[in-house]
């Protein structure tokens, strides 16, 4: 019985770092304002609101594999999402002339 009381506090832990919306788009926000980021550790020391690091980490995790951001080879953060606004007005004209 023990067990089964060890393995549900241990699988709570991965629960713990489940980040909300707007915590997402808080670092959304910061990054791609920036552009650019020299490290995970610069951006958490960015944030406006404290985020535990792990939390960062599985936020950042799913903006890579979303294409929003990428790294270089020595760990820099790019924001590589086309959120431009000529891209946007390029889109809805397309989608009108269909």
């Amino acid at each position: 019985m023990s067990k089964t009381i060890l393995q549900k506090k241990s699988s709570s832990k991965i629960t713990s770092h489940m980040p909300r919306l707007d915590t997402i788009e808080m670092v959304e926000k910061i990054i791609a304002g920036q552009k650019e980021f020299s490290s995970k550790n610069r951006l958490w020391r960015a944030l406006p609101k404290q985020v535990q690091y792990k939390t960062l980490t599985t936020i950042l995790n799913y903006l890579e594999k979303s294409n929003k951001i990428m790294y270089d080879k020595k760990g820099v953060i790019f924001w590589i999402f086309a959120d431009s606004p000529k891209l946007k007005k390029l889109h809805r004209q397309s989608t009108i002339l269909r």
